[in-house]
């Protein structure tokens, strides 16, 4: 898991962020931050090597583009460990229905569902 290592780091993450919308160029990236180029060029080096980002040439200079595809894995990989099991939207759900209830009995007007006819 090259990209749970990758995005340990807190810049990193903050690169992966600035390429969601669009490719950018080593100094775009840069301009960013208060660390030094060399030191983006390094975060940029791992995260390539973990296959996070691809350097795409153009002309004399290289756009660093995101590639989503591991962080798909490494989500994949981490719902093992999501315990809810779906239980916010089954919450969610009984809160409306003790809302409409509630509403019933306080002598409002139900809300109707549509007669289905029978033959």
């Amino acid at each position: 898991m090259e990209a749970a290592a990758a995005i340990a780091d807190p810049v990193r993450r903050e690169i992966l962020i600035l390429l969601r919308e669009t490719g950018r160029t080593a100094g775009e990236i840069a301009a960013h931050f208060d660390i030094s180029r060399p030191a983006i060029s390094r975060h940029l080096r791992v995260l390539r090597e973990a296959g996070l980002v691809r350097a795409e040439p153009s002309g004399r200079e290289r756009f660093y583009v995101l590639d989503p595809a591991p962080l798909a894995e490494l989500a994949g990989w981490l719902a093992q460990f999501d315990s809810s099991g779906g239980w916010e939207q089954r919450l969610d759900a009984l809160e409306t229905e003790v809302y409409r209830t509630r509403r019933e009995r306080r002598g409002q007007a139900p809300i109707r569902q549509p007669r289905k006819d029978t033959a």
